[in-house]
């Protein structure tokens, strides 16, 4: 990872752009993951609560999850990615067969909330430990988060489809 990073302020050096010191990197990152991180929270649950509580079972075809069913997705693999982590929090218990809206959403956040809690407890050193994540191998924290944040855009056009399929704009696609 710190290789990584030696490349991009190679590269952004001539390109012309203002980076900050080397020392500031570990801070940056852990900063920046924090933001993602949040700013993802806030889309998921804007989106998860687009749907009306009566289409949570809707399905775009039977094979597939149903609406209700992808929300609890994200808060699964959330939490058994931040489980490998490591942290001091002890992680939410949530309901994998939960099926009332309001259950399914509280699940979505409480994942969110805890991996928003690991992010607080690391320093700009922690960050960029190697850690055995689950799905990942080994890898450093703020790749499983990231590798979370992939997984959870890739549900996330899968809802808007959802959401399409029922007549419903995603609120990403709303314009005033």
């Amino acid at each position: 990872m710190r290789n990584t990073v030696a490349v991009f302020l190679v590269l952004a050096g001539t390109l012309g752009v203002a980076v900050p010191s080397a020392q500031a990197q570990p801070t940056v990152v852990k900063a920046e993951v924090l933001k993602d991180w949040t700013g993802l929270k806030d889309i998921m649950m804007k989106i998860a609560d687009a749907m009306p509580e009566d289409k949570f079972g809707y399905k775009s075809t039977p094979a597939q999850r149903s609406y209700g069913e992808q929300i609890l997705h994200v808060a699964n693999i959330n939490l058994a990615v931040l489980a490998s982590i490591g942290g001091k929090a002890p992680a939410p218990t949530i309901n994998p067969k939960a099926t009332a809206k309001a259950d399914i959403l509280k699940a979505m956040s409480d994942s969110f909330d805890y991996g928003t809690t690991l992010i607080n407890e690391q320093t700009p050193d922690t960050i960029f430990e190697v850690v055995k994540a689950r799905f990942l191998g080994e890898s450093t924290r703020s790749r499983a988060f990231y590798f979370l944040a992939g997984h959870t855009w890739d549900i996330y056009g899968q809802m808007a489809v959802y959401l399409r399929l029922n007549g419903i704009v995603p609120p990403a696609s709303v314009r005033p």
